[in-house]
Formats: structure tokens, C-alpha cells, sequence
């Protein structure tokens, strides 16, 4: 039948000889096929190195691991001379009871009827729940092994000092208010401009129960005010550096109602403009929310609590806003971590194997090691292909002079949860012989990860993760920290 028939004109098929297909614009209508690879990718770092490297041992169950320790032997220096005939003197040595409470973590995933009828033929979403919930729990976990607090409060931050100049800023005349809080690591790594400082956190569980516990701000500080001039105006503000802390928050504006405008890693700031955070100082309360009751106390805390005889090392305040930074010695070495290992080993004849630091320090270091050390010895290796070659130099190991050996090397790892302006020296094997210890520190569980899928209570699949555990430390002297770095 020809196509212009007059049949297929009543047909309403006339000009059928015209119709065409071209592919569309859309990847998701028209007769298009969609290329959908099957199986969701995992695009988020799963980093760990503290809960890989330290060991897990199985506790005894009871609420908690305690140890008894020597901690020095003829610690009163006797003499050890004796005249003919006689006894020597008694030596006194001194012991030390330790003890650290089982903490149980936990997180919760669910995954509705309807999501595994929509994921069929393309992922098994029951299994990815139970897996980035296992993969979440060590995350958090990490974050915990570093820096969790259960005992260090902060108590009340100190009141800042002000210093008020014409120049420097976009400040209007007037008098600004300065508000600081002092913030642990879960403070720290919790903390942004954009979502505020964490104070009391009130957290509705999976099975409807309530927990109430600190988020790691410190009690506010009182607030100091100063006049400006502007309206080119800026203020130096500072405090004097917190034991403990690892950051500060910073609130200005209008008495009675500051604004959170900076987190630092040193405890000043330079105010050149308007606070752009939304949370108020107000907001935070008046109690010191700093610990968690529901966290182990983690290397950080561990060393910085009083009496623990590890090394710390708090930079001076320097210039507000900059802070001091550490010191190349111009022969390969850093002024500041040549102190610290220096005293590790006069103090108590050991020496660290590893540094841990921030992404910033990690690039200060590299600097620091390289300047002025024209006269160092250093050997490069170079690789050039077709003409091209590669440039940067990041260091990953630095030298202690200061070991039994004469010499030891440390590794240099950048820690993902490691604030800037901080750095945590770590001891992995004590130089005493028949010390009784075959951990140094170690991950005590009295129950280690398990999971269970609760029973069905509507249409939703629901999984918990969890672990009951402790970090024990057996000789915090053996850790270090340098801690209110400026960057530079």
C-alpha cells in the first residue's frame, strides 16, 4: 500500500515516512538505555591507624582493668657504700595503682522494606548497612583512642586579654565583646563556623532512650570588652594557654549577644570583621561541658592529665593570631622536638618511635628541616624521564639523638582526627629489660565487635554494632606533646 494512500490518511498515519528518532538529552527519559553499573562505590576513607597498630587483648570481665606498677626504685637516691661488717641502706621504692573503666560504644543503621525492594538487582543495601556501620564504629572509634575524655575536665576558660587598633580590619567604632571557649578534641573535630561548638549534647537513641553527655567545650569564658576605632578597626585577642585544651572558639560582637567567629588551634585570634557564625555565646550554658561520660580516655588526655609524667610542652602565645611556631636549628633538626626527646631520655632514658601530626605540621616539619640546612648533609634521590622531573620533599622520618643506640629514628605519620598546632609522641616498646609488659598500650576488650540485627518492630530492618573496651596505657611517661603551634 502506498504510503500516501487515503486509507492511511483516515488512519491518521499520513506523513508517516517522516518520522524520525535522535537520541535524546536526558540520560533518564526518552527510549534511552541506562548504563547503571551495578553495586554502589564506597567514596569515603575508612583511616584507622591507631586502632590498627595497637594490639586487643581480651579483659576478665569486672567493670574495670586495674594494674599495679613500680614506677621507681631508690627514688630517695640512697647511697650504696658499706663500711666493713655492715648492711647497706633500704632503698624506698615507690608503686602506683591504676585503674581504667570499660566503656561500651555503639552505633545504629536501619534499612526500610521499601529501600531493599528498590535496591533489588542492584545492591544488597542490608549488607552495606551492617558494613558502614561497622566501618562508622571504627571511625569513631579512632577518634576515641586518640583524644576521648571521660576524666579531664577543663573547667572555666580563662578571660581573654584585648588590644584594640584603628588599622588592620573592617571594624566599625564602637565596643566589641569578646567571649573564648577552651575545646578538647571531640570539641575540635566537631566543631565549625557553620554548625557552632558542641556543648551539651541530648541524643534520642535507637530504642528511645535518652543519653545527656558533654560535647567538649570548656566553660565560657568571662567576656572582656574593648573600645574600637573604626572603620578600619581590628582587635588582638588572647587567653592565657588552658591545660588540656586543643582548641579555642571564639564569640565577638555586642555585649550580651557574641557571635561565634573563629575556632583556632592557639589560643588568640586577630578580629578584623563581623562575626559570620550564627551560635551565641549564650547558648552554650554556664557549666563546663568538656568530658563525655560515655567515653575512654584516649592517648591525648591520657598524657595531659596532671600526674601523668608524660612531656608536654605548651608553646608560648607569641603574636596574637600567629602564635609561635617551631624553629628550625639550621643543621636538619627542629629546636622544640629536640627538647622534647631530650627530656624523654634525661628523664627517663627512653626514646619515642613515633610522631603524629596534623596536615599542617606535617608541612611545617618538612619546611622547618629543610631551611638553612645548606650545610647539612643530605642524600636526594632523582628520577627524570623524557625530560621531566618531579619536585616537593616531604619528610617522613626525623633522627633522636637521643637513644641508647645513639641515634634512633622516628617515623612521621599524619593522623586524619590530629588537630593542627598539635603533635603526640608515642613510645611502642619500653628500653627497660623484664619490665613486665608486653604492650606498651593496648585496646583491653571485655567484649570486642559484634553486631546484632534486632528483632523486627515494624517494616525496618534495624542493626547494631558495638564493642565494650578500654584503652590501657601502662607508662604514660613514655607519651609527649607539643601542643599551641602556630602555623608557619
Amino acid at each position: 500500500m502506498p504510503l500516501n494512500d487515503p486509507i492511511l490518511a483516515q488512519l491518521g498515519l499520513a506523513g508517516l515516512e517522516k518520522a524520525t528518532f535522535s537520541q535524546g538529552t536526558s540520560a533518564t527519559s526518552g527510549l534511552t538505555f541506562y548504563d547503571l553499573e551495578l553495586g554502589a562505590k564506597s567514596l569515603y576513607p575508612v583511616l584507622t591507624p591507631l586502632r590498627n597498630l595497637i594490639p586487643r587483648v581480651p579483659g576478665r570481665g569486672g567493670i574495670q582493668a586495674a594494674w599495679r606498677a613500680i614506677t621507681g626504685i631508690n627514688v630517695s637516691g640512697m647511697r650504696i657504700g658499706v663500711s666493713g661488717g655492715n648492711r647497706g641502706g633500704v632503698q624506698i621504692v615507690s608503686t602506683a595503682d591504676y585503674t581504667a573503666s570499660y566503656k561500651g560504644i555503639g552505633i545504629e543503621s536501619n534499612v526500610d522494606f521499601e529501600a531493599q525492594y528498590a535496591a533489588a538487582g542492584f545492591d544488597d543495601v542490608r549488607a552495606i548497612a551492617a558494613r558502614t556501620g561497622l566501618q562508622s564504629l571504627m571511625l569513631g572509634e579512632e577518634a576515641m583512642i586518640l583524644g576521648g575524655n571521660t576524666s579531664l575536665a577543663l573547667g572555666t576558660t580563662p578571660t581573654p586579654t584585648l588590644s584594640a587598633s584603628s588599622a588592620g580590619g573592617s571594624l566599625a567604632n564602637g565596643t566589641l565583646s569578646v567571649i573564648c571557649v577552651a575545646l578538647s578534641l571531640d570539641g575540635v573535630i566537631n566543631g565549625s563556623l557553620a554548625g557552632g561548638i558542641q556543648s551539651t549534647i541530648t541524643r534520642t537513641n535507637a530504642d528511645g532512650s535518652t543519653d545527656i553527655f558533654g560535647g567538649g567545650a570548656a566553660q565560657r569564658s568571662a567576656a572582656a570588652t574593648v573600645s574600637v576605632t573604626g572603620p578600619t578597626g581590628s582587635v588582638a585577642a588572647s587567653v592565657a594557654a588552658l591545660s588540656g585544651a586543643l582548641g579555642y572558639a571564639w564569640f565577638w560582637g555586642a555585649a550580651g549577644s557574641e557571635l561565634l567567629g573563629a575556632i583556632t588551634s592557639i589560643n588568640s585570634v586577630t578580629i578584623t570583621a563581623t562575626a559570620t557564625g550564627t551560635q551565641t555565646a549564650a547558648s552554650l550554658g554556664a557549666a563546663d561541658r568538656s568530658t563525655n561520660a560515655l567515653a575512654f580516655d584516649g592517648l591525648l588526655t591520657q598524657a595531659l592529665k596532671a600526674g601523668s609524667g608524660a612531656t608536654i610542652v605548651t608553646m608560648p602565645s607569641g603574636v596574637p593570631g600567629v602564635g609561635t611556631p617551631l624553629t628550625a636549628d639550621g643543621a636538619g633538626g627542629v629546636v622544640e622536638i629536640d627538647a622534647v626527646l631530650k627530656t624523654m631520655w634525661d628523664t627517663y632514658r627512653l626514646s619515642p618511635d613515633t610522631i603524629w601530626v596534623n596536615s599542617q605540621e606535617a608541612l611545617n616539619l618538612s619546611k622547618k628541616i629543610l631551611q638553612g640546612s645548606a650545610n647539612s648533609a643530605f642524600k636526594f634521590e632523582f628520577s627524570a624521564a623524557q625530560d621531566v622531573l618531579g619536585g616537593g620533599i616531604m619528610i617522613r622520618k626525623y633522627l633522636n639523638r637521643f637513644s641508647m643506640q645513639g641515634g634512633s629514628v622516628l617515623d612521621i605519620r599524619v593522623h586524619p582526627n590530629m588537630p593542627a598546632g598539635t603533635i603526640l609522641f608515642t613510645t611502642a616498646a619500653l628500653p627497660y629489660p623484664v619490665n613486665n609488659i608486653g604492650n606498651v598500650m593496648q585496646i583491653r576488650t571485655r567484649q570486642d565487635y559484634y553486631q546484632i540485627e534486632w528483632p523486627l518492630r515494624s517494616r525496618k530492618y534495624e542493626y547494631g554494632v558495638y564493642a565494650d573496651e578500654v584503652l590501657q596505657h601502662y607508662f604514660p611517661p613514655s607519651l609527649a606533646i607539643l601542643n599551641n603551634i602556630g602555623n608557619g
